[in-house]
């Protein structure tokens, strides 16, 4: 027996001793007919926004009914797993109609990960003043591996005009992950505008490229900040392997030099190991994958005191939405797992919880639903 193959068995014991308990919600279906959405947003009075992956932002209102695509997209690459993806409201939207989003944008070369800034129009028909702020280098021609989650941080609990977001290895070139003189397999943090914080962790070093918070990542498709201040995320892994991550400035989370998974077919992943010194281990992984995407920590009381602090993955391979107990509200590590809309049978894409209390989802089909659940 393998390194490898003993440590995958030894995270599958792991992974046995915190079941996925299932555990049923009502849900109530509030808008259908979406074409793969990826990321949801809360306007005011009630309205929400969403991306489409193909490559189109609809604004949907509070009755469900799904408006046309707004106008004053940049071009997006929309092929395999690019398009359109994450997008978020600016912390000052209500005075301000700011927005921020994320999309695999062509060019020479290929195509990579970007991030813009627009304004919705007063009639919410279109976006204006589009900017991108962000594009990240190099571009290559690949249809995988993009990341695109946003989350804007916080000092002491208040907006501090930065942002972060995630990018992938782009599949093929997963060791750049490794190195910093590129933008994939990374976290990074600018202002809102684009400019890069003097205090980045790697501004003052020769080669490397300055807005990169964090590195070593795989494929992130979940961000968040928690309540104090801490940055979650979470990537896909390989075989088995996804992983749940607590981001600190400057540190190397290992990918392909270590994995908990194994190369799709068999095999080891760089080293073989799941540790590697000088490189962060995961708060938690699975084995086998269950392919996360999107990321909320539960504050509301709508569901019950025990949901508060929990947080919630949406799971794609499996198609239920993850809601994870943790040993201390919105900290600590993974005390177990309940399955929630595993009834759906639908791939979900993303999770928010709405300003109303309600937690929302998104399902990634060609005929995707924005759904709200309701608890039992």
């Amino acid at each position: 027996m393998t390194r490898g193959t003993r440590n995958l068995l030894l995270t599958a014991l792991v992974f046995m001793a915190l079941p996925a308990l299932a555990q049923s919600l009502r849900h109530q279906v509030v808008a259908s007919g979406l074409a793969h959405p990826w990321a949801l947003a809360f306007l005011p009075e009630g309205r929400f926004l969403l991306t489409e992956r193909p490559g189109r932002l609809r604004v949907v209102e509070a009755d469900g009914r799904v408006n046309p695509a707004l106008a004053g997209l940049p071009e997006v690459a929309a092929r395999g797993q690019g398009g359109l993806l994450d997008v978020l409201l600016d912390a000052d939207f209500a005075r301000n109609r700011t927005l921020f989003f994320c999309f695999s944008e062509p060019g020479a070369g290929g195509n990579s990960t970007a991030l813009a800034r627009a304004r919705l129009s007063g009639d919410r028909t279109r976006l204006e003043a589009v900017q991108v702020i962000f594009s990240a280098r190099p571009k290559v021609a690949s249809s995988a591996h993009f990341g695109c989650r946003i989350a804007e941080s916080q000092t002491r609990g208040q907006p501090d005009g930065l942002l972060f977001m995630t990018l992938g290895e782009r599949y093929a070139r997963k060791d750049d992950a490794q190195t910093l003189d590129n933008h994939h397999g990374k976290i990074i943090r600018v202002f809102k505008d684009g400019r890069v914080p003097a205090d980045n962790p790697f501004v003052t070093t020769a080669g490397a490229l300055p807005e990169i918070w964090s590195y070593g990542h795989r494929n992130p498709q979940g961000l968040v900040l928690a309540p104090d201040g801490a940055l979650w995320a979470h990537e896909h892994g390989p075989q088995g392997g996804d992983e749940i991550n607590l981001i600190a400035p400057g540190h190397n989370y290992g990918w392909p030099v270590i994995s908990h998974g194994e190369n799709y077919g068999g095999g080891p992943i760089g080293s073989g190991r799941g540790a590697q010194a000088g490189m962060t281990q995961p708060l938690h992984y699975w084995v086998p994958s269950i392919a996360p995407s999107g990321m909320a920590f539960v504050t509301s009381t709508r569901y019950g005191r025990d949901w508060v602090g929990n947080l919630l993955v949406g799971s794609l391979k499996f198609g239920y939405l993850n809601r994870i107990a943790l040993s201390a509200p919105f900290s600590g590590g993974v005390l177990r797992e309940h399955k929630l809309l595993a009834e759906l049978g639908e791939r979900i894409r993303d999770v928010r919880q709405g300003p109303d209390g309600w937690l929302y989802v998104l399902t990634d089909q060609a005929q995707g639903r924005l759904i709200r659940l309701l608890p039992p």
